[in-house]
């Protein structure tokens, strides 16, 4: 767990004995919510004494636990982010199939059988989805039976990185937990302790979220290409779906840029604005709100480059801006 996120962690550990059914992890993507999520989890299955500190890390439970193989605990993730073990051929996928990004109704109902027999070890079954939103509807409303009607003993933990796309009636039957954003000197100083060079720029890139920072400065090369394209407006072939999603993510930060500078703000991101026209303010968040349903649009079969063509052909210019 990052150390951000200690006191949200403490405040849970407090109420250890009063802790919901249910409880929905929410904040912004690189924030540390899922290693905040293992961790709450550890500490329901934790089977050390009431005098000793929670979780040990040394009983049956977390060793378990840490090795990956606790048999009361499961974790529901799409195909695309599932560790899959290259030692078992059955749960591999197909030859030539694309994993999942969806949470299927099929892993949900596993997931029942699972929470509705006894536990192991005589305590808490726990399931942990991530990220939540990713459920399809179906999946979604295979869940919510079981968050409507917990089995005894029952804990679920829900990671999301957009808690508005979850059914409102799943988020009604959960306790939110907010993970914000952590303070900028704290996570200035993570990032630096993690070897990463220029820690500041990629900090502001990813918008103070420390993960999201390290990620994008373990592929500083490959960005930088990719905003130098941008904004030369030079032809970008793209092919797969992370590309894509990362292209509409990239031009996404750029237009939120530019329409700040646009009416006299200080950019967000800190990407290289061509100008301040107040005029081109509205072409510029029009296009930055197009560039997010994008990201959604990119995980979905579609032809990449053209695609990727059409995104950049809509980037606003300074002439379509006064028109």
């Amino acid at each position: 767990m990052h150390p951000w996120n200690d006191p949200i962690f403490e405040s849970l550990r407090r109420r250890l004995e009063t802790l919901p059914h249910a409880l929905l992890l929410h904040g912004p993507r690189g924030v540390g919510k899922l290693a905040l999520a293992e961790r709450i989890a550890q500490l329901m299955l934790c089977e050390a004494g009431a005098a000793a500190p929670r979780p040990c890390g040394v009983c049956d439970g977390c060793r378990w636990f840490l090795g990956g193989n606790h048999p009361d605990f499961r974790r529901l993730e799409p195909e695309a982010l599932a560790k899959v073990s290259s030692e078992s051929e059955e749960e591999a996928p197909s030859r030539g199939a694309k994993p999942s990004h969806e949470i299927k109704v099929d892993q949900v109902r596993e997931l029942a059988g699972f929470l509705n027999i006894g536990s192991h070890r005589g305590r808490r079954r726990v399931a942990l989805v991530h990220p939540a939103e990713d459920m399809n509807p179906s999946a979604a409303n295979a869940l919510l039976k079981g968050l409507e009607e917990p089995p005894a003993d029952a804990m679920f933990i829900l990671v999301a990185h957009r808690p508005a796309r979850l059914l409102a009636t799943i988020r009604s039957r959960c306790v939110a937990v907010p993970v914000p954003v952590p303070e900028h000197g704290a996570a200035l100083k993570w990032l630096t302790g993690q070897g990463v060079k220029d820690a500041g720029r990629w900090l502001l890139y990813a918008g103070g979220a420390p993960l999201q920072a390290l990620d994008y400065a373990s592929n500083a090369e490959a960005l930088d290409r990719l905003l130098g394209a941008i904004r030369g407006r030079i032809q970008i072939l793209v092919d797969d779906r992370e590309e894509l999603e990362a292209l509409a993510e990239t031009l996404q930060k750029i237009a939120l840029d530019q329409a700040l500078a646009s009416v006299g703000a200080a950019p967000k991101y800190g990407t290289k604005v061509t100008g301040a026209n107040p005029a081109a303010a509205r072409a510029w968040l029009a296009f930055a709100r197009q560039m997010g349903r994008n990201r959604a649009l990119a995980r979905h079969p579609l032809n990449g480059r053209l695609f990727a063509a059409e995104m950049l052909a809509a980037m606003p210019s300074e002439e379509s801006a006064r028109s």
